[in-house]
């Protein structure tokens, strides 16, 4: 396994709820699947137990609820100008949302044959 460190990237954070929706789907997976046809890195979905948004309404995992509406997080990493195009492409999606982009160094462990592909694709973005 070959260590390597990759200075421009970002992380990207949808802030969302897991009632909302996009063309009758649940926005979260619409999301997913952009970011994969975009060709991201990867992306992970996080489910809370309990958050508030703007308007302060507790949502909660608390089996009393019957309709929760928890919070959703949808995290990407990826290089920036990748991370920029997607949210060109997601934010119109979001209604009722938020999205923070933060700087981020990955660490990232792989084969020798990914870590070439890797180096290779950066040279290209040059």
């Amino acid at each position: 396994m070959v260590e390597v460190e990759h200075w421009n990237t970002l992380r990207l954070r949808i802030y969302i709820g897991e009632n909302d929706r996009w063309n009758g789907r649940p926005l979260y997976k619409a999301i997913l699947e952009k970011l994969r046809s975009m060709g991201m890195a990867g992306a992970t979905v996080y489910r809370g137990i309990a958050g508030f948004g703007k308007k302060s309404r507790l949502h909660s995992a608390d089996i009393m609820r019957l309709s929760a509406d928890l919070p959703i997080i949808v995290e990407v990493v990826d290089k920036g100008y990748r991370i920029e195009k997607a949210i060109c492409e997601i934010k119109p999606m979001i209604k009722d949302g938020l999205i923070t982009v933060e700087p981020t160094i990955v660490v990232w462990l792989g084969t020798s044959e990914e870590v070439s592909r890797f180096e290779e694709d950066a040279v290209r973005e040059a």
